[in-house]
């Protein structure tokens, strides 16, 4: 069995294609061809934190995986990501383990990659001021992905810690060539942007409709039940879009961004019009960006091969 470890999974894990594999893994979701049972998971006890198991088999990319991710969102406070996984690929053909990889950075960079994705599909195209709010590993992979999408000339950060969202904003402008500065606030950060990318775990809004200008497109990864980092105005005033129905609190009234890929459903109908993709990414996005990385690691002849 191959093992892949977190350096593996970060050198050989192509953004720009895992962006194009996530936009097909979608399309397979909403046309019923992928497998994809609900997600289950362990609560632990007095720390707000779980041990969620995700399987799914995705055709299309010859993937059939699952994934062990812990959620512990007070991590932060003992500089530990809230978020650490393990993948296991298994040969579709016969069951067979073949490999075991990190999922951290897969997570981190799938859900980074809907995100994008949903950017590149509602994002007006002349977009070119982009808020990141939050300082965390989502708020870093989504810097990094977005601008692969859109041409943006602005980026702003904003936190609750300013020295955090300083030295985000420092790294991002190196590593994507677009100008990010710090915000003193959530709203400073979104006013007038165009694309606003929530990536907190706060439960009380941190983007309300009131700040956001006309066709803006905003994103969100928080997993709080009550809608949480975004306001119910913001909500109500957009064209909902989500990576599942089947997980939407109100599955009648949003669109599945397979759908959009498909051309089966219409996206922004209107440069004003706001647009929210709202998602914490599902099994098939590992599955996709799993396969990936196991081509590519067959093609260098990257990991290490281990008795199983």
């Amino acid at each position: 069995m191959l093992l892949l470890t977190r350096r593996d999974v970060e050198a050989l894990l192509d953004p720009d294609r895992l962006i194009d594999a996530v936009a097909d893994a979608m399309v397979d979701l909403s046309a019923g061809t992928a497998a994809m049972p609900p997600r289950v998971a362990a609560a632990v006890d007095g720390r707000d934190a779980f041990l969620a198991a995700m399987p799914a088999y995705l055709p299309g990319a010859g993937a059939l995986t699952t994934k062990l991710v812990s959620v512990f969102p007070h991590n932060h406070d003992v500089g530990l990501p809230s978020h650490q996984a393990l993948i296991v690929a298994f040969d579709p053909d016969t069951g067979t383990p073949t490999a075991v990889m990190d999922g951290t950075h897969i997570t981190a960079m799938r859900t980074a990659a809907g995100s994008a994705l949903s950017a590149r599909l509602l994002a007006r195209p002349d977009a070119s001021v982009l808020a990141i709010l939050g300082t965390g590993v989502q708020a870093g992979s989504h810097g990094l992905m977005l601008p692969r999408v859109r041409a943006f000339h602005e980026g702003r950060i904003a936190g609750r810690d300013p020295a955090k969202a300083a030295a985000l904003a420092g790294r991002l402008s190196v590593a994507t060539g677009v100008p990010f500065a710090p915000a003193a606030s959530f709203e400073e950060a979104v006013d007038a942007a165009h694309v606003v990318c929530a990536t907190t775990h706060s439960p009380e809004p941190v983007v309300r409709r009131a700040w956001l200008a006309p066709g803006a497109h905003v994103t969100s990864v928080s997993f709080h039940p009550d809608g949480g980092e975004i306001d119910a105005d913001t909500v109500t005033s957009s064209l909902v879009v989500v990576a599942s129905r089947a997980a939407s609190l109100d599955p009648a009234d949003v669109v599945e961004i397979g759908e959009i890929v498909a051309g089966a459903r219409a996206g922004r109908t209107s440069p004003e019009q706001l647009t929210l993709y709202k998602s914490v990414g599902v099994a098939v996005q590992d599955a996709a960006a799993a396969a990936l990385v196991l081509e590519a690691a067959l093609t260098s002849g990257a990991g290490a091969n281990l008795p199983l």
